[in-house]
């Protein structure tokens, strides 16, 4: 049983919450103005805040409990696959998001929509400075790696203290990485419809970020799975 990294949840936790206060602001307004500008991208962005908002609190529930029954002795090994859980279960909430994103775009690719690009543009730069505010929030932390301390190490992967593999905080974080993506893919797409009038790509772009995205939660499948049934 691996032991756990108590100031390092704990700071995962409080960001966390902050993350999820931010994140719910903006899925409100993407989604809204989504619909009212018929936009697939800001659409595509604010659905997907909406569903890693509820990932980002299966986050948050995770620290709490395994903060909770820390020493209980109900469980045999610990509280630690409490947040592997979370994460794995946060990984199919990508997955979902990523396969749903390429449908719709795919449905309005051939069933295309007029879009108000001015409102949409100025909302999707809003739902990025958001993401890259909650990206700067979670990667600013401190992990030690054989007595070397690093910054932005997201769960820290490639360190070599398997008290600081937090997944669950590493699946909130790539639900925030994902969203800022299809933010600027969003960005980016309605600039060119509005100036070139290129409106098929709002849906490629949308196609191609939830493959990215797919892609994404399928790796955070793969290692949430082999922690959680102990396969070396």
């Amino acid at each position: 049983m691996q032991e756990v990294n108590h100031k390092l949840t704990n700071e995962n936790e409080k960001k966390t919450l902050i993350v999820i206060i931010f994140t719910l602001i903006a899925m409100f307004a993407e989604i809204i103005y989504g619909y009212i500008t018929n936009s697939m991208a800001l659409l595509a962005d604010g659905y997907h805040m909406g569903t890693h908002a509820l990932a980002l609190l299966l986050t948050y529930i995770a620290y709490v409990l395994t903060r909770k029954f820390e020493g209980s002795d109900k469980f045999t090994n610990g509280t630690d696959k409490i947040g592997t859980i979370a994460a794995y279960t946060s990984s199919l909430f990508l997955a979902f998001t990523g396969v749903w994103i390429i449908y719709e775009a795919l449905t309005r690719l051939m069933h295309p929509l007029k879009i108000q690009f001015d409102e949409a543009i100025i909302v999707a730069i809003i739902g990025l400075i958001v993401n890259a505010s909650c990206i700067l929030i979670m990667e600013h932390k401190h992990c030690k790696d054989n007595g070397h301390e690093h910054h932005h190490c997201n769960g820290c992967e490639h360190s070599n203290d398997d008290s600081c593999k937090d997944y669950n905080f590493k699946a909130a974080y790539y639900h925030i990485l994902a969203d800022a993506m299809t933010s600027i893919f969003a960005i980016i797409a309605l600039i060119a419809g509005k100036l070139y009038g290129i409106t098929c790509l709002d849906s490629l772009i949308g196609i191609l970020g939830g493959i990215l995205i797919l892609r994404w939660a399928l790796g955070l499948i793969k290692h949430t799975v082999k922690i959680l049934i102990d396969m070396k």
